[in-house]
């Protein structure tokens, strides 16, 4: 497994370079098809392995959050139990334990896995795919990295993102200023009123700035990017009617509001059965039930929860710092993970 991870991890796969991706689906392919006896459909560089009509619903991606070149500089090392290096806990060993559990049970009939490409962006070409593989399933479980200790994620925080565009004009800012209407002072404005509006486990956070083309001209545009996370759907029409109630405050700008939900919250509710059941299965195997934990980040687990289907996320790597220089993976967790899974599969099938 810890080789298996290394050649995984060595193929760096950020989410927008077409070419390293291809390369990492071939490599995630090739992997599968070692454990699985067979080949994965080839979607572009999302990945299906159908063992008859669905039941049950494996998720997972080879995509990460980082650049081309950083395997230069931080490679994938083992050091004392941990492996660290680009996308190793997020979600690389994830998907080696997918294969593993697999590859020990005596029949795949009713499994389907899906290993997307694009999760990292919020899986706009591959919700298409998991929606028609989850057709007739049962169940979905993912594999994305566990909360703190090896704990199951039963909640996930859904996502909104908005962009503001404000309009002024131009003008020359030492010739005649006072003709320029400027869209980076409304912005500020607008940045302000927008922090204000979170409210408990609800996040309104503004993000990408931008207004301007020269330091010596009136900013005639300019945009602000908004994230916005919550747990629950009424916050997200609150913060959405909050946003598009905005209005100017500097005279003569224009304020524009565009965005929607990406991703719908998965509830507690939709993990529920599940996560009593793999606390079950973990018991019968003498491993310690997992803890259950809410994240405030989403998955393509948001995705298939929103379709109405139960969803149970968190079920790859132990370790730690996703999506930060350091990321690592515990090693000696790695066999036990994947014998939960191949047996709640197991128990789920025979449902």
């Amino acid at each position: 497994m810890v080789e298996e991870l290394g050649e995984l991890v060595s193929v760096e796969s950020p989410s927008a370079d077409e070419q390293a991706l291809s390369r990492s689906a071939d490599a995630v392919a090739e992997l599968g098809a070692r454990h699985l006896g067979s080949r994965p459909e080839r979607h572009g560089n999302h990945l299906v392995w159908r063992h008859g009509p669905t039941k049950v619903l494996l998720l997972g991606h080879h995509d990460t959050v980082w650049p081309l070149g950083t395997l230069a500089r931080w490679p994938f090392t083992v050091t004392g139990g941990r492996a660290t290096g680009p996308g190793c806990f997020d979600m690389k060993a994830g998907l080696v334990q997918l294969v593993h559990a697999l590859a020990t049970l005596t029949a795949l009939d009713g499994i389907t896995v899906v290993v997307n490409a694009d999760e990292e962006l919020g899986s706009p070409s591959s919700q298409g795919l998991i929606g028609d593989a989850l057709r007739g399933a049962t169940c979905a479980l993912v594999l994305e990295p566990s909360a703190g200790g090896g704990a199951l994620k039963i909640a996930r925080k859904g996502i909104a993102r908005y962009r503001l565009e404000v309009t002024g004009r131009a003008a020359h800012t030492g010739l005649d200023p006072e003709k320029g209407v400027n869209a980076a002072v409304e912005l500020a404005h607008q940045t302000i009123a927008v922090a204000w509006l979170g409210a408990g486990d609800t996040t309104v956070t503004p993000t990408v700035l931008t207004a301007g083309t020269t330091t010596n001209t009136v900013p005639a545009s300019g945009s602000l990017a908004v994230d916005v996370r919550a747990f629950e759907e009424t916050e997200f029409a609150r913060v959405d009617r909050a946003l598009r109630a905005l209005r100017p405050r500097v005279p003569g700008t224009r304020l524009e509001v565009h965005g929607k939900v990406h991703r719908p919250p998965l509830s507690p509710s939709s993990s529920a059965f599940l996560f009593q059941t793999a606390g079950d299965v973990a018991a019968d195997l003498g491993q310690r039930r997992p803890e259950g934990a809410a994240v405030g980040g989403a998955s393509d687990g948001n995705v298939t929860a929103s379709l109405g289907v139960p969803t149970l996320d968190g079920l790859g790597a132990i370790g730690g710092n996703a999506h930060a220089e350091g990321e690592w993976v515990d090693l000696a967790a790695m066999p036990g993970r994947s014998t939960l899974l191949a047996a709640l599969v197991t128990r789920l099938l025979r449902r």
